[in-house]
């Protein structure tokens, strides 16, 4: 992965350069004393971004063939990375358009994949319906920014509220699955409806 990563940087290496974060939050601190202290020398930012679009695919197997216990410890890890990458960036100083671009890229595959499988399942199917078309906005919204306007932005509270949201509403859903707890899944809706509540502020304050 990193050698991938090191290659993509000598053809594009404007989307690679470090950028000087304007803003270290109090979590960000936390997380560098407690976690990101101990992590290899030769991981970065830009790398536990990427471990999160390769763990993917093997959530998205795992959720397939109904392996809810092994699913659930996957997805929590690779959504855990999503606070560490930007806290890292953040700490170190080493925010780049590629972190801007790939990191909500790789939340919106994670959580997006485990909607299908999931909420179109166990839940009405406007509520899947609704959350995917607001995370295809995000998406169209990034590009044009950057396409039309070459401007990447990283993304807002509200996105990162969101995104918690639903990391906790999707992980209900495996655990009720799991342990055949449906109660879990009415607290899991009502969770869902306020991701969708938070995703349109995330839209309309910032559009990422």
């Amino acid at each position: 992965m990193k050698k991938i990563l090191d290659k993509a940087k000598t053809t594009e290496p404007t989307l690679f350069a470090y950028q000087v974060s304007d803003v270290v939050h109090p979590h960000d601190r936390f997380l560098s004393w407690t976690v990101l202290r101990w992590l290899p020398r030769w991981v970065s930012p830009n790398v536990l971004t990427s471990l999160r679009i390769v763990l993917t695919p093997i959530v998205i197997f795992l959720l397939s063939a109904h392996a809810y216990r092994s699913g659930v410890v996957l997805f929590l890890f690779a959504a855990f990375t999503d606070a560490l990458d930007g806290s890292f960036a953040r700490t170190t100083n080493r925010i780049t358009d590629f972190g801007k671009l790939a990191d909500p890229l790789a939340d919106k595959l994670l959580v997006g994949s485990a909607i299908i499988l999931l909420v179109f399942q166990n839940f009405n199917i406007w509520l899947g319906v609704v959350i995917l078309g607001l995370e295809i906005l995000f998406i169209l919204s990034a590009v044009i920014l950057k396409v039309r306007f070459k401007t990447v932005r990283m993304a807002n509270l509200w996105g990162k509220v969101k995104m918690i949201s639903q990391v906790i509403a999707v992980s209900l859903t495996m655990f009720a699955l799991l342990l055949d707890f449906p109660f879990l899944l009415t607290i899991a809706t009502g969770i869902f409806g306020l991701a969708i509540g938070f995703a349109l502020l995330s839209l309309f304050t910032h559009g990422v």
